[in-house]
């Protein structure tokens, strides 16, 4: 038996290769995935199926993509919201041999209702499963979200309940091959790792130890997460098929002058928080590399045309790669050169940061001319805030800086700093100009006051 794992950053998601006897499966793809079919060819293996465990809201599925390259099957469970139409319906009881290995179709609705979990069975060693690929169902350390279905709230919680009871039964020696790890947006709980067993989860996951269905489902209905926008455009793709990824995953490098002749609906600078709070060229927004995933959703469609700025060559492919993955592809190019463009007299713009002591003299003075901007998530926010201060979570800035005063001055801050400027450049690209960011933001203040 051959299993590698395909980790793709950013999105923290997880997809697997499983093989035996020259066959292999991919289990839930990603969008560019000839990385699968490498894999594949270096171990000697022909794919020949792709199993998903559900329709993703947060990535781009390479399942019609990878089949159009391999003539492998694509499996996907009963009840989708509607046809996913390059996929035939798998159900509970269902399996697939790979070599000595036997994949059964087991059904685990409520993260979604398609939602299916593919248990692992070495025919040379009957005893039980080896493993279970458990998608969004079952993590490390956590449980599958499930608000996608707002009228039926208690329904799929329960449904997902009982489909962890099906995990469970696998037996603790089942090993658990979840869809995401740590950092994902499809779970808040999750260990920082990625292996774990049955056994492990039965005893120590927090979301396993509940006495009850009913308590289970009490503490589901009142999580509180984020859709953000480009959830939906997933969903259709997923069910859809989506185009190709671009086949060079790297933006054509642009002149400043070029840049401003793309007519760009958004400049996105993926450069550090830091790099983009001491000077940054006027208009654009600061989304850094690694919170491409989760936020860019939030602020760009798919129908909008996108520049970026970066830092270097590598970090100008790094985004390409992370917007591919959820859909916004229409990307002009990508400009080089931040502090030689300044040099040259290029038009830049600045945010300050201040410090904690500031930030308590403006709460003691109570101006009626600055608001203390928290951006952080409700459940942040609940743990602990600091008084006076007004809370709009980031992504909502999408919107929400419709309801802004953008002559007031705004302290922009978070846990850290790093949403904070997330928010703060979103803001100064839609004409807002009186910013300053709370560096340490939620961490130095806490540190501070005990």
């Amino acid at each position: 038996m051959i299993l590698e794992t395909i980790k793709t950053t950013g999105l923290s998601h997880l997809s697997y290769l499983v093989g035996a006897g020259g066959k292999a499966a991919v289990i839930d793809p990603r969008r560019d995935c000839e990385i699968y079919l490498e894999h594949a060819r270096a171990q000697g293996l022909e794919i020949t199926h792709i199993l998903e465990t559900h329709r993703n809201e947060d990535l781009v599925s390479g399942s019609p993509l990878l089949a159009a390259m391999t003539g492998a099957r694509v499996l996907h469970g009963p009840n989708p919201e509607r046809p996913v139409v390059f996929a035939e319906t798998a159900r509970e009881g269902d399996s697939i041999d790979i070599g000595q290995l036997r994949i059964e179709v087991i059904e685990t609705p409520g993260h979604t209702d398609d939602h299916l979990a593919y248990a692992v069975h070495d025919t040379a060693y009957p005893d039980g499963a080896v493993g279970v690929f458990t998608g969004d169902a079952l993590f490390i350390g956590d449980v599958g979200r499930t608000d996608f279905y707002p009228d039926r709230k208690r329904e799929v919680a329960g449904l997902l309940y009982d489909s962890l009871q099906k995990l469970l039964a696998l037996g603790d020696q089942a090993i658990v091959y979840p869809a995401h790890g740590a950092g994902s947006v499809c779970g808040s709980g999750m260990a920082e790792r990625e292996f774990s067993t049955i056994g492990h989860e039965r005893r120590n996951n927090p979301r396993l130890q509940f006495e009850t269905r009913d308590d289970f489902i009490a503490f589901k209905i009142a999580e509180h997460h984020y859709q953000p926008p480009y959830f939906r455009l997933m969903e259709r793709l997923n069910m859809d098929g989506a185009d190709p990824a671009p086949r060079v995953l790297r933006p054509k490098v642009l002149s400043l002058g070029e840049l401003h002749e793309a007519q760009c609906d958004h400049v996105i600078d993926v450069r550090d928080p830091l790099a983009f709070a001491s000077g940054h060229l006027a208009g654009a927004m600061s989304l850094p590399t690694g919170m491409i995933s989760a936020f860019a959703g939030w602020f760009i469609g798919e129908e909008h045309r996108i520049g970026l700025v970066a830092s270097d060559e590598a970090q100008l492919n790094a985004a390409m790669e992370h917007l591919a993955r959820i859909g916004l592809d229409r990307i002009a190019g990508g400009f080089v050169g931040v502090v030689p463009a300044a040099a040259n007299g290029a038009d830049m713009r600045a945010i300050p940061t201040v410090q904690t002591e500031t930030v308590e003299r403006r709460l003691a003075q109570a101006g009626e001319d600055w608001t203390l901007l928290d951006v952080r998530d409700a459940d942040e926010r609940a743990s602990g805030a600091i008084e006076g201060s007004q809370h709009l979570y980031v992504g909502h800035l999408n919107e929400g800086w419709r309801d802004l005063d953008p002559d007031r001055h705004y302290t922009v801050m978070c846990a850290s700093g790093m949403r904070a400027t997330v928010a703060a450049g979103w803001l100064a690209s839609r004409g807002f100009d009186r910013l300053d960011i709370y560096l340490g933001s939620m961490g130095a203040w806490s540190h501070a006051h005990g």
